[in-house]
């Protein structure tokens, strides 16, 4: 690429790539700033600076409680959407028919449905009269119509179906990368479909794994609809109870101390999967190259 050509680029790239950093930043930035004042009380906040915001959540076990519930149930929406997703990224990566450009473009447009949309729908589906209920009462299953909504099954399937379209169309993408030739020459040695998939297919797809599994861990960390509405507001999760600090108790300091604590957190776990990840990796290539 000519020097000439080098500049447009980054003339056209670099403005949208400081707006969006300015964007991000500027809430974190007011975050951490309001964290440190007292809330008075009706939305007003002291002049002075304190830490009491942060004791208040270190020494409270209940928020601390809600972190640890927010994180485990992302963490398990994360796992499940890749259990899910991958078979149906490998399925449609592999097809050949043009039934796959109608499935992408479903998925493509169930991904750009509101969530609020998705949660009503979750709530029909769960309920005690909905299909899924309906379903098990006709398998015979013992207790249907079971308790679906309003804890954390009916959060956990709405977070999933929150995510799974996302997903899905990440490890989609990653999938059609990879060589089919390699899967051929592995069947052509012998090896059975699953062998195959789990020997070729997986190892190579394990960045779009990672990758996509932290995309649907980080959007179910800061999903707040879905919780909301399918956890019937018994389901404390940090987005729940920013929502209550903020809206309905004016505590702006302490919602401000749960939004940090809440992206921090979701930093940390993603720089600890990413090492994780990375350092295994890192060894195979310097036992590789020694």
């Amino acid at each position: 690429m000519s020097d000439p050509m080098r500049l447009r680029w980054r003339l056209f790239v670099i403005p949208p790539l400081l707006v969006s950093f300015v964007l991000f930043v500027a809430p974190q930035v007011a975050f951490l700033r309001g964290s440190f004042f007292r809330n008075l009380g009706f939305g007003q906040v002291g002049p002075d600076l304190t830490l009491e915001n942060y004791v208040r959540f270190v020494t409270d076990g209940f928020y601390q409680a809600a972190l640890a519930r927010t994180a485990g149930l992302s963490l398990a929406a994360a796992l499940l959407a890749l259990l899910l997703g991958f078979p149906i990224a490998y399925r449609l990566a592999r097809a050949r028919t043009r039934w796959r450009s109608f499935w992408l473009t479903l998925l493509i447009a169930s991904s750009l449905i509101t969530v609020v949309i998705k949660a009503l729908g979750m709530m029909i589906l769960l309920s005690a009269h909905g299909p899924v209920n309906l379903a098990l009462q006709a398998l015979g299953v013992p207790g249907a119509p079971l308790p679906l909504l309003n804890n954390e099954v009916g959060v956990l399937a709405g977070l999933v179906h929150y995510i799974l379209p996302l997903v899905v169309l990440t490890l989609f993408g990653v999938i059609q990368t990879i060589p089919e030739s390699l899967e051929a020459a592995s069947r052509s040695l012998g090896a059975t479909g699953w062998r195959t998939v789990r020997r070729v297919v997986l190892p190579l797809a394990l960045p779009g794994l990672v990758a996509a599994g932290l995309m649907g861990f980080n959007l179910a960390m800061g999903a707040f609809t879905s919780t909301a509405l399918l956890g019937g507001g018994r389901v404390l999760t940090l987005p729940v109870l920013i929502q209550r600090k903020a809206v309905l108790e004016g505590d702006y300091p302490f919602a401000a101390t749960l939004a940090l604590v809440l992206v921090l957190s979701g930093v940390v776990v993603n720089l600890i999967v990413l090492r994780s990840v990375a350092r295994p990796r890192h060894l195979a290539v310097a036992g590789a190259g020694s």
